[in-house]
């Protein structure tokens, strides 16, 4: 071998192995005492400040997994410069390759990020280690040869070394991820910056993509355990389609949330359908479980037809993308702090309409499915996690078995109303 190309080869073969051991000591503590050359500021970065587009590839590529941004951070004003965050994901699809968005959609300074990695695999960003994305923007990463298993956990680490702002993040996920600077490692229930994971697969139809609220988050199921109703139905899929589930905590249809609610509701549902349904890579049907808390939120909404036509609205929104689009009834609350009968006759007269077959192409009935049938103004106590509103494992597991699974994976449908 020349002796220049053995020199190449001795230096890459050393640059590999610290970077395994840097990625191997993250796995017990923090980076511990690691020390970097001064990098320059974030002004000698290009900024992503537009959206990025794909990044050129060969291959189908579709949504393993998201997680919606929801709200700036409460107390991060400075972002959070030198630590390192973590971030766990469960995969629905996996492939051969992956590729990472980034979001500093609730920045108000650029974001820097100088290291980042999905199961220790150095990611780039336009051939480069550090990318800026601009306040207010989003950049997608180059692709990255990684096997991804399905159904598996995924950790992707991201390192911000300046001061940035607060941090785009999405509170109550449900997973356990950890932030860790130079006095040691926290966990967290915050993904942060983090808001979605394309894999390479050659033989995958595409991506369901369920938009909901804190039913579709999950909340009253159990942390790290996958038992939100989208991962069931994941599994019934044969994790052969990706399922992306852009739920959110107190989301509602046809409001924005306060920011004062500290990282619960985020912007509404027919404002956030173009961001987190139609951009979805791979998006193929889409799932809607969006109105009870339009119901029992203040201020409450009194009208169901406004309802009713906030969710037409999304269906003829993804009807112009070619998509499918599956709804599902509002489910049985009574016994929750907000329930009125007059507010349950508006989630009944929504109900009607749905299953009159008006809004969507297909239906879910979840409320059938859970409701007490000696009460049922009320979740069966079985699948109730104890505040009347939201579920349990089981309760979850049921919603997830109740998805016709030919209603997700047929073809669109046209002429619909």
């Amino acid at each position: 071998m020349p002796r220049r190309q053995g020199y190449a080869l001795l230096i890459a073969l050393v640059a590999g192995t610290a970077a395994l051991a840097a990625a191997l000591a993250f796995g017990t503590t923090l980076i511990a005492g690691e020390r970097r050359a001064p990098l320059p500021g974030p002004e000698a970065h290009v900024a992503a400040r537009n959206p990025a587009a794909p990044a050129n590839s060969t291959g189908t590529w579709v949504a393993t997994w998201t997680g919606a941004p929801v709200s700036g951070e409460p107390d991060t004003e400075q972002g959070l410069p030198g630590r390192t965050i973590r971030n766990t994901v469960h995969t629905s699809v996996g492939g051969d390759a992956a590729r990472i968005t980034l979001s500093n959609l609730f920045g108000t300074a650029p974001l820097v990020i100088d290291e980042a990695t999905v199961n220790t695999r150095p990611v780039t960003f336009r051939g480069l280690p550090v990318v800026t994305v601009a306040a207010g923007r989003q950049i997608v990463s180059d692709p990255v040869v990684v096997p991804v298993a399905p159904d598996a956990d995924l950790v992707v680490t991201l390192r911000t070394p300046y001061r940035s702002g607060p941090v785009t993040s999405h509170a109550h996920a449900l997973q356990t991820s950890y932030l860790a600077d130079d006095r040691g490692t926290w966990r967290t229930d915050r993904w942060r910056y983090l808001t979605a994971v394309d894999v390479r697969n050659e033989i995958s139809p595409g991506t369901v993509v369920v938009i909901g609220d804190s039913l579709t988050a999950g909340s009253g199921s159990t942390t790290d355990a996958n038992n939100r109703w989208p991962d069931v139905l994941s599994d019934r899929l044969g994790h052969r389609y990706g399922v992306a589930n852009q739920g959110i905590a107190g989301n509602r249809l046809l409001r924005d949330s306060a920011p004062e609610r500290n990282g619960r509701g985020g912007v509404g549902g027919t404002h956030r359908f173009e961001r987190d349904v139609l951009s979805v890579t791979g998006a193929r049907t889409v799932i809607i479980a969006l109105g009870i808390n339009d119901v029992q939120q203040a201020p409450q909404e009194e009208d169901p037809q406004r309802i009713v036509a906030g969710l037409r609205s999304l269906t003829e929104r993804a009807h112009a993308r070619g998509l499918r689009v599956v709804g599902a009834t509002l489910t049985p609350f009574q016994g929750f702090g907000t329930w009125t009968p007059e507010r349950n006759d508006v989630r009944l007269a929504v109900n009607e309409q749905i299953r009159a077959g008006r809004i969507f192409d297909d239906v879910i009935d979840f409320d059938r499915a859970v409701r007490d049938p000696y009460a049922p103004n009320r979740l069966l106590p079985a699948y109730d996690c104890g505040d009347r509103l939201h579920f349990n494992d089981a309760g979850y597991r049921t919603l997830g078995r109740l998805v016709d699974l030919a209603t997700v994976t047929g073809t669109p449908k046209a002429g619909a109303f």
